[in-house]
């Protein structure tokens, strides 16, 4: 079995850490990717193909993880040469994945929910053809929603509604902290509630969020094509955080 892969951040790389098999053959190609990015794939030492044409013709499964508002130009330009399944796991609202639907045959809604880098994410997957890649139990935790194409896209993009304001929040308040010289008290009177790790995800949930804020407020803006957006208060005050 090939799987094919366009785009090749962290949760394609980590899809090859988690999927070993001498049965499965992952390739992707380098074609107009950055510097960083060739540089991640050949640490990765996977097969990589002259351009993503090819990519897409020779593998059974293609799946697409690239940021939020590339997701419907790479099911235009790439899922056509593909008769395989086509796995979308981008941050995407679910009128994008219809328009997916309508470029890709065998389009299969998925979303990687947990640390992406983790040893344990769960795959959450809809579509009828999702029963076909059940066969990735044996490496990561694979659940099917249902039959319908966009089940899986609402719930990631609940789920981005909730991590990504409160991390706008948390954020925040640590700025305010830091400016009175109380960040080390203020993670020590919300462990009390929260839980003693509670700092460390915090901290994590935050540089995280620092690091990739251009992708998290595509995504925000995704959620607020998708959802009424007179009810989304919160994630409009979160996405003007992130673009400051």
């Amino acid at each position: 079995m090939v799987i094919g892969l366009i785009g090749f951040g962290k949760v394609s790389k980590n899809l090859v850490n988690l999927i070993k098999s001498e049965d499965i053959k992952f390739v992707t190609s380098i074609e107009n990717r950055s510097l960083k990015t060739i540089e991640s794939i050949k640490e990765s030492k996977i097969e990589v193909l002259d351009t993503f044409k090819e990519v897409a013709i020779d593998c059974d499964i293609l799946i697409s993880a690239n940021s939020p508002k590339n997701a419907l130009q790479v099911a235009k330009d790439y899922g056509k040469f593909t008769k395989g399944i086509y796995l979308d796991l981008n941050n995407i609202s679910p009128e994008t994945t219809f328009k997916i639907n309508k470029y890709v045959e065998n389009l299969v809604d998925g979303a990687i929910i947990g640390k992406i880098d983790s040893d344990n994410p769960i795959l959450y997957l809809s579509g009828e053809k999702s029963k076909e890649l059940l066969f990735l139990n044996e490496f990561i935790q694979t659940k099917k929603i249902s039959d319908n194409i966009g089940d899986v896209s609402i719930l990631k993009l609940l789920r981005s509604t909730y991590t990504k304001t409160l991390s706008a929040l948390l954020i925040e308040s640590t700025e305010i902290a830091r400016e009175y010289d109380l960040e080390e008290e203020f993670f020590d009177i919300l462990a009390l509630t929260e839980g003693d790790d509670f700092k460390e995800k915090s901290i994590s949930r935050i540089n995280n969020t620092l690091d990739s804020s251009k992708r998290k407020s595509e995504e925000l803006d995704e959620i607020l094509k998708c959802f009424n957006k007179n009810k989304l208060i919160m994630v409009k005050a979160a996405l003007e955080k992130l673009s400051q």
